[in-house]
C-alpha cells in the first residue's frame, strides 16, 4: 500500500469484544480530527479488516470515521474449530448477533450524529439480516455483492445444502466440504474475485506476513449454516426500512445475482440495485474502473438526504 494508507493505518486503534458464547471478537477504528459521521464495515468471508486499508482511506478522506469488526472464525477473532483455516459457524445467526453487540457496545456510545452500514459478500447477508431485525440502527446502508444466495451449478441448488446437513450430521465433528481444504496461495490467473493484479497480490502478500490471518475453505457446517442465512436474509428482508443500495458485479460467479433482485423485491421502496458491468464480486478491491463507480455510489448514497 502505498505511503499515505500505511501512515493512516498506523493511527487505528483495535479493540476486543465478547461475542455469543464468550467468542472474543476483534475490531478496529480509524477516527482522525472530527466527524459527526461513521461507516461500519462489515467484511466477507476469509476477510479481515486488515485488508481494507485502502477503503478506509478512501472514506476518511470523503469525512467519515470508520469501526470494522473480524467476524467469529476469521481473522484476527477467536476461531472454532482446531483447524484454523477451516471456515465454520455454529449459527449463522452468531454473526448478526455479534455485529449488533459492535453497533451497540462500541459504536453506538461515540453519538455520531449520522451512522451507515456497509457490508460486503457474507458480511452483506449479515448486514441484511441486522436491518431487518434492527431498523433503526442505520441511516442508510450499502451491500456489496451481497451473499443472499451462493452462485452453485443447477443440479447442486438443490443438493448443496442438504447434502451439506448431512455431512455435518454424520461426522459429528467439523469436517470440510466437499472440493474444500485448508489455505492454499492461488494464482491470480482465471481468479473469480478481481481484475486488480496489484491488489490481489496485495492481499496475498498479506497472508503470507501475518498467517494469522489466512482462512482456507469452508466446513459442511459453514456451507448449509450460510444457504439457510442467505434464504433467511430474503425471507426477512420486508422489514427493512433503512434505505439500502446494492452494488452487484456483472461478472460476479461468487453470489448469485438474481437473488439480488429477489431482494430488492421485497422492499422496492427502500432499495436500489446498480449493476457493474463486467466487475467480478470483489467491487471493493476490483480494478480502479469498476472500483470507482462503486465508490462514487456508495459515497453519493450516503451523502443523500
Amino acid at each position: 500500500m502505498a505511503g499515505p494508507i500505511t501512515a493512516l493505518w498506523q493511527q487505528r486503534h483495535q479493540g476486543t469484544l465478547e461475542g455469543v458464547n464468550q467468542c472474543q471478537l476483534s475490531w478496529v477504528s480509524l477516527t482522525p480530527g472530527q466527524s459527526n459521521k461513521v461507516i461500519v464495515i462489515a467484511n466477507g468471508r476469509i476477510e479481515s479488516y486488515c485488508k481494507y486499508q485502502e477503503l478506509f482511506f478512501d472514506l476518511i478522506n470523503q469525512g467519515y470515521h470508520i469501526y470494522a469488526l473480524d467476524h467469529r472464525g476469521q481473522g484476527l477473532s477467536q476461531r472454532l474449530t482446531t483447524d484454523l483455516e477451516m471456515g465454520y459457524v455454529d449459527h449463522f445467526d452468531d454473526y448478526v448477533t455479534d455485529l449488533h453487540r459492535f453497533i451497540t457496545e462500541i459504536v453506538k456510545p461515540q453519538g455520531y450524529q449520522h451512522q451507515f452500514l456497509l457490508g460486503h459478500s457474507m458480511g452483506g447477508a449479515i448486514s441484511s439480516l441486522l436491518l431487518a431485525r434492527h431498523p433503526t440502527l442505520f441511516d442508510r446502508a450499502v451491500l456489496s455483492a451481497p451473499m443472499h444466495g451462493i452462485h452453485l451449478k443447477p443440479i447442486l441448488r438443490f443438493l448443496a445444502e442438504p447434502l451439506a446437513r448431512f455431512n455435518d450430521y454424520i461426522h459429528r465433528q467439523p469436517t470440510y466440504a466437499p472440493g474444500q481444504r485448508p489455505y492454499y496461495s492461488k494464482p491470480f490467473t482465471n481468479n473469480p474475485l478481481t481484475h486488480s493484479e496489484v491488489r490481489f497480490q496485495w492481499f496475498k502478500m498479506l497472508y503470507q506476513q501475518q498467517p494469522q490471518l489466512r482462512l482456507g475453505g469452508a466446513s459442511n457446517r459453514w456451507v448449509w449454516q450460510s444457504i439457510a442465512g442467505a434464504r433467511a436474509s430474503i425471507a426477512e428482508a420486508k422489514n427493512i426500512t433503512t434505505p439500502t443500495l446494492v452494488l452487484q458485479g456483472s461478472a460476479d460467479h461468487i453470489v448469485d445475482n438474481q437473488a439480488h433482485r429477489h431482494f430488492c423485491q421485497q422492499i422496492p421502496q427502500y432499495s436500489r440495485l446498480v449493476t457493474i458491468t463486467d466487475a467480478r464480486h470483489e467491487l471493493l478491491f476490483e480494478s480502479d474502473q469498476y472500483r470507482n463507480i462503486a465508490l462514487t455510489e456508495i459515497c453519493n448514497h450516503f451523502a443523500s438526504p
